[in-house]
C-alpha cells in the first residue's frame, strides 16, 4: 500500500502498453501514481488530488499533452516532466517554453526516468526551503504581493496568481534587484531551472508569461520593462514586509 508521505505522481498517456507497465516501475520505487488515459481524466485527477509531478505525454487524441501542460502551468506550480516522441530541438524547446521542467524522449530507460523524476521533486523541495527562510518575506510591488513563504503571488485582494517554478524564481530575482537592469544572463544565473536554462530565449518567454499575469496591458508592460540591449528591469518600487 502507497504510503501518504511516498511522492504522488500524475501519469498521463493514451498508450496503455507503456501507461500500465511504467505505472507499475514507479510504484515499486516508493512513488504513488494515479494514471490517466487523456487530458480529461487527468484535469479530473488534478481537480481531486494533491499531485507532486506530472508525466505527460505531449502526442495525445483530442487534447494533447502540450495543451494541458500550458493549463497546469497557468493554474498551478506543479513540476510537470514531459514524454514525447520527438526529437527535434525545436519541439522540446517549445515544451520548455510552455512550462515543463523536463522532457524525456520516447523511447525511454524507466531507470532515467525514475532519476529524472527524482531531480525535478529533490529540486521543488531544495528551492520551497530555500524561499522559507526563517523569517519568510513579502514583497509588495504595484498592486502585487510575492510571498515568499508560500511562494504565493496575490494581487490587492488576496487573489492568488499561480506561478510555474520558474515564473516564480523568475519574479523573485526582480523583486530582489528592483530599478535594475538585469541582463538575461544574469537572470538565468539567479533564476536557476531547467524551465529557465539552458535556452536564453526561455527568458524572453517567461518575461511574456509574467506579463499576462502581471500587467493591466501585457501589450504595454509598466512593472516588467525591457531595455533595449540590455535586458529587463522591474519598474516598480519594492517593499519588504
Amino acid at each position: 500500500m502507497a504510503s501518504a508521505a511516498e511522492p504522488h505522481i500524475l501519469l498521463v498517456d493514451d498508450e496503455r502498453s507503456i501507461r500500465e507497465p511504467l505505472a507499475q516501475y514507479l510504484a515499486r520505487n516508493a512513488l504513488r501514481v494515479t494514471k490517466a488515459a487523456d487530458a480529461a481524466a487527468a484535469r479530473q485527477a488534478l481537480a481531486g488530488s494533491a499531485i507532486d509531478l506530472i508525466l505527460l505525454d505531449v502526442m495525445m487524441p483530442g487534447e494533447d499533452g502540450l495543451s494541458l501542460c500550458a493549463h497546469v502551468r497557468a493554474t498551478s506550480g506543479v513540476p510537470v516532466i514531459l514524454l514525447t516522441a520527438r526529437a527535434e530541438e525545436t519541439d522540446r524547446i517549445v515544451g520548455l517554453e510552455i512550462g515543463a521542467d523536463d522532457y524525456v524522449v520516447k523511447p525511454f530507460s524507466p531507470r532515467e526516468l525514475l532519476a529524472r523524476i527524482k531531480v525535478v521533486l529533490r529540486r521543488v523541495g531544495e528551492r520551497a526551503r530555500a524561499d522559507r527562510p526563517t523569517g519568510a518575506e513579502a514583497f509588495a510591488f504595484g498592486p502585487w504581493v510575492l510571498r515568499t513563504g508560500e511562494r504565493e503571488l496575490v494581487d490587492a485582494e488576496g487573489v492568488a496568481a499561480p506561478l510555474s517554478t520558474g515564473e516564480y524564481n523568475l519574479l523573485f530575482a526582480l523583486v530582489t534587484h528592483p530599478r535594475r537592469v538585469l541582463t538575461r544572463d544574469q537572470l538565468l544565473d539567479l533564476a536557476r531551472g531547467r524551465e529557465l536554462a539552458p535556452f536564453e530565449r526561455s527568458i524572453d518567454n517567461a518575461v511574456s508569461r509574467l506579463r499576462r499575469k502581471i500587467e493591466a496591458d501585457p501589450k504595454q508592460p509598466t512593472l516588467i520593462k525591457t531595455v533595449w540591449g540590455g535586458g529587463y528591469m522591474l519598474a516598480a518600487d519594492v517593499t519588504r514586509r
